[in-house]
């Protein structure tokens, strides 16, 4: 087990696959996690369209966070072979077009990645101009990641990593990222057998009075383009965005396999 950054990152790396268990959506605790989550992400997709979201990488079911998605698309992309998703691909270098995007949703996908910045990067290539970037994360500092480093195999378990709210406001900050106000939630205690505390209410005031109990954060950017030259009108034909539902593949579909 490794910490990097003081509490605003602590990384667990093993050999297991990189992602909790479904078992843990299925307890108390990890079905208030995951409704405080979808909650959240209803509400930060309401005011996000156009043709395609992406999710990148599975966190309980497939349909967990897509149904709120307002777009006329959506599909989910995963790295794992047994994900549900529409299409596997490497994450550090997804077989998506450039620029062919609307809005992509990470949730933990930065914190069970191999490589974090090479995700980011990817997500930045494949955004269009003005697209929306939604993550979740779970929260280095506090009681929650306390449990994570002292956990044999992080908590929940599989965890790799868990990315502070600064650092990532960095990392999307040299993105030129618009980032707007940090939402926590899952406010409670980390233990399983304490039912009444494990998750309190969304709207809880305890959250904003003692962070240190909230399990995780989501932030909402968007992707800002400043053009250095006038834009010239393309008169070209319109090319077709989807395949199968899916936003049209990059060359780099060869390395990847799109589900039927």
């Amino acid at each position: 087990m490794t910490a990097q950054g003081g509490c605003d990152t602590v990384a667990y790396v093993d050999s297991h696959d990189s992602r909790p268990s479904n078992a843990w959506f299925e307890t108390p605790l990890g079905r208030r996690c995951l409704a405080a989550e979808q909650s959240l992400v209803r509400r930060a997709l309401e005011t996000v369209f156009g043709e395609q979201l992406l999710q990148i990488g599975a966190w309980g079911a497939a349909d967990s966070f897509l149904r709120f998605a307002r777009t006329q698309r959506r599909a989910l992309i995963d790295w794992r072979d047994d994900a549900e998703a529409d299409l596997v691909t490497d994450p550090g270098r997804l077989a998506i077009a450039s620029d062919s995007v609307d809005a992509v949703l990470l949730p933990h996908t930065l914190e069970l990645t191999d490589s974090p910045h090479a995700l980011l990067r990817e997500v930045d290539r494949v955004l269009r101009a003005d697209g929306h970037l939604v993550t979740l994360s779970f929260k280095p500092g506090g009681l929650w990641g306390l449990r994570h480093a002292l956990s044999p195999r992080g908590y929940p378990a599989g965890q790799r990593r868990m990315i502070g709210e600064r650092r990532l406001r960095d990392w999307l900050d040299l993105l030129h990222y618009d980032v707007g106000r940090r939402q926590r939630y899952c406010h409670g205690l980390p233990i399983e057998r304490l039912r009444r505390f494990g998750c309190l209410p969304q709207d809880s005031s305890i959250g904003h009075w003692l962070p240190l109990l909230s399990a995780g954060f989501l932030l909402k950017a968007r992707k800002c383009v400043h053009p250095l030259t006038p834009i010239r009108p393309v008169w070209s034909k319109p090319r077709l965005k989807a395949v199968g539902g899916l936003v049209e593949p990059s060359a780099r579909t060869s390395e990847s396999r799109l589900r039927q």
